[in-house]
Order: C-alpha cells, then sequence, then structure tokens
C-alpha cells in the first residue's frame, strides 16, 4: 500500500468514525426514545429494548443519508408535511403515555419482594417496538434539520465524496445502536434490583413523562 491508498484508507476510516461520533451524539441525550427503550427493557427484557432502540438507529440512519447525499425532494416533503408528522408524533407519545399509566399488569411479585418480568418476547412484539419507535423518531422533522447542520459543517467533498458519506452514514446508523446496547445492557442489570412497586411507579412516571414530551412536540409544530 503506497501513500496514497493509505490517506485514502485513513479518511474513510476518518468519515465512519465521526459518522459514529455523530451516531451517539444524536441519541444519547434523554428524550422519549430513550425512555421508551429503557420501559420496554425493564418491562419486556432486553430484547424488546434493544429493539425499541434499533427502530430509531434506523431511523437515525435514514436522516443521515437524506442530509448527507442532499435528497432535496424528501426534504422539501418532510418540511411541508411538518406539521402533519409533528402532530401525528405527539399523538403516538400520548397514547403510549396513556397505555403506561393505564397498564395494571406487566409484574409480578416474588417470594423474596423482587420483581418478576413477565417478558412477551414474540417476534410480532419486537418489529412493533422496532416499528414504533422507527416511525416515531421519522415523525420528528427537528432530526433532519440536525443532521443537514451537521453534515454541511463537516463539509463532505472531494473526488471520494459519495463512499465518505456512506461510511458516514454507516458510521451513524452504529453509533446510534451501540448506544442502545449499552443502555439497554445497564438497564438489565439494574432492573434486577428493582422492586415490583418500585416498577409499576416507574411505569407511571414515564407515561406522564411521555405525555410530556407529546405535549412540547405538539407546541413545537403549532
Amino acid at each position: 500500500m503506497d501513500g496514497g491508498d493509505f490517506t485514502h484508507v485513513m479518511a474513510f476510516l476518518y468519515a465512519f468514525l465521526k459518522g459514529l461520533g455523530i451516531g451517539v451524539s444524536i441519541a444519547a441525550p434523554v428524550g422519549p426514545i430513550g425512555l421508551l427503550c429503557i420501559r420496554s427493557t425493564l418491562s419486556k427484557g432486553a430484547m424488546s429494548g434493544f429493539f425499541t432502540g434499533l427502530g430509531a438507529a434506523v431511523a437515525d440512519a435514514f436522516y443521515g443519508a437524506v442530509a448527507a447525499f442532499g435528497l432535496v425532494v424528501i426534504i422539501a416533503f418532510l418540511e411541508q408535511y411538518r406539521l402533519y408528522i409533528g402532530i401525528g408524533g405527539a399523538v403516538f407519545l400520548f397514547a403510549l403515555g396513556i397505555r403506561n399509566i393505564a397498564r395494571k399488569k406487566f409484574l409480578e411479585q416474588a417470594a423474596d419482594g423482587s420483581v418478576v418480568i413477565l417478558r412477551m418476547r414474540s417476534k410480532a412484539g419486537l418489529v412493533t417496538d422496532f416499528v414504533g419507535t422507527l416511525f416515531l423518531t421519522l415523525g420528528n422533522p427537528a432530526t433532519i434539520l440536525s443532521f443537514i447542520a451537521i453534515f454541511a459543517g463537516l463539509g463532505l467533498s472531494g473526488e471520494q465524496e459519495t463512499l465518505k458519506a456512506m461510511l458516514m452514514v454507516a458510521g451513524v446508523f452504529t453509533g446510534s445502536a451501540l448506544w442502545w446496547l449499552f443502555l439497554v445492557r445497564v438497564v438489565s442489570l439494574l432492573g434486577r434490583s428493582i422492586k415490583a412497586s418500585t416498577m409499576t411507579l416507574i411505569n407511571r412516571i414515564s407515561g406522564l413523562v411521555l405525555i410530556g414530551f407529546g405535549g412540547l412536540a405538539l407546541i413545537s409544530v403549532l
């Protein structure tokens, strides 16, 4: 490998690592997706929690691709229907919040007082977890604006621009997915020591917070 090839390899690796950092930075802040991931992990197990986060990772990669490749048609569509998309996302959050508060039975109390989670690991359940957060993340037009600003600031240019953009998008997905995997692992470890009464309280509080996020989303689009 000569000096030129090595430089190109390092440039591509750097593009991927930049995408990795973007993916983590977009996913890490606490928000409705993080709350849903935590709740799914506690109530239905680590696999459900990871699929919940994976839906958001795919949506992040999609928006990253839109920003990286300058897909003007998609950007124009999102801007044109921003109000309706935002209202749909807010209604979805309201529904999830009310469901959390109203849910009566998703765990049992063991003899020692610890929580026994009634896990539901059906394929249909995992698909629902994935699709729910996928569309919830896609339903936030502000996300695409964040990606456009980030990618424009990084300045993709040169003859390898397309490949660099692809690697950055792959990095965004990888970084986001790794964050959700980390969060699910931490929550799974902590969840083993949570009592059933505490889990019920967490479920109700998360419902109220989701309703609050829905209200903020509705205010932002109106």
